[in-house]
């Protein structure tokens, strides 16, 4: 069945094609031959996530992304560097540059993107948290808690300082958690929190995914892939920012000899399918958890519409023709 959808909308990526949005060899020559294979996958706007670094790596990245005109970056997710040391919370971040936060740490960053960064995923237990949740969302940067062995209060205060989704809920946090309290159960009752999900297979089981939809809803629920270098490609070694990560043959990313996830290799339209399959929600509903809700979450309208072969018997959702010449919202 042939199906139009509203152009897809990541709001967590970290490279495609075999670049990575946060290597030392990033050009803006570069960035355009992995959106042009974004859109082949239907993802007409995103936001490129650069995560952990030293500093300078993160400014030096920033700094070519500011360059960039055109709308298919609708601005940057900053993913750390203000995060739980702890393991499993930290999953592929590098411990020696994980920071407390700090506004003027923030506002370098910042300036060197040229004021692109939207969204900022943070752990509510870092110090300084608060106080920087509380100008993020004043100045109209959106905030996210992720990557945290926070308690429930502090997320509770992280909440009320202004934080307004969960990244990757279900993953960047412990192993082995309480069964009650802890952060899932935290942001699945939040009405005030929107909940990102990387529905690959490999970071939720399928039921998993279907009870946390359930939980919050499809309007307060966005897929995102958090596709690194290796997404698009053949088995092998990649790597996310200065960290090797391996893409294994059943489509899995991670820190080799280790059972952290570093990303995925996960396209957008295959997160939609693989939702539909998961939960027997309608392909519209949740196609606009990857278009029109994330849209709606930044503010920003979606970019262009998408024609797509939908086969409902094998869940595949495969792109044949993206058209940028339509805006909706």
């Amino acid at each position: 069945m042939r199906v139009e959808l509203p152009g897809l909308f990541d709001l967590q990526v970290n490279g495609f094609a075999g670049i990575d949005f946060n290597g030392r060899d990033l050009t803006a020559d570069r960035i355009h031959e992995a959106l042009e294979r974004l859109r082949e996958t239907g993802v007409t706007r995103c936001l490129p996530t650069l995560i952990t670094s030293s500093f300078d790596d993160f400014c030096g990245n920033a700094r070519v992304f500011a360059g960039l005109t055109g709308a298919a970056v609708a601005g940057l997710h900053m993913e750390g560097p203000y995060l739980s040391p702890a393991e499993g919370a930290r999953g592929a971040h590098p411990k020696q540059y994980l920071t407390a936060a700090s506004l003027d740490d923030f506002e370098r960053r910042q300036g060197a993107a040229g004021g692109r960064i939207r969204l900022v995923t943070l752990a509510p237990e870092v110090p300084g948290a608060l106080r920087l949740i509380e100008h993020l969302a004043s100045s109209g940067v959106r905030v996210a808690i992720g990557h945290t062995a926070a308690a429930p209060a502090q997320i509770a205060d992280a909440v009320s300082a202004g934080a307004t989704l969960a990244t990757h809920l279900g993953n960047g946090c412990a192993q082995m958690l309480p069964r009650h309290p802890n952060v899932i159960w935290e942001v699945l009752a939040s009405d005030s929190l929107v909940a990102s999900l990387i529905v690959d297979g490999h970071h939720l089981p399928g039921s998993t995914v279907k009870a946390m939809i359930r939980a919050k809803g499809t309007a307060r629920t966005v897929l995102i892939t958090d596709a690194g270098a290796a997404a698009g490609c053949a088995p092998g070694t990649y790597t996310i920012g200065g960290v090797n990560c391996v893409l294994g043959a059943d489509g899995r990313v991670s820190l080799p000899g280790t059972p952290y996830l570093a990303g995925s290799s996960l396209r957008l339209n295959d997160a939609i399918a693989n939702t539909v399959r998961f939960t027997g929600c309608s392909l519209h509903d949740v196609a606009a958890m990857a278009s029109t809700v994330p849209a709606a979450y930044l503010g920003t309208p979606t970019l262009g519409r998408i024609v797509a072969e939908w086969d409902a018997a094998a869940f595949s959702l495969r792109v044949i023709e993206t058209r940028l010449d339509e805006t909706s919202h």
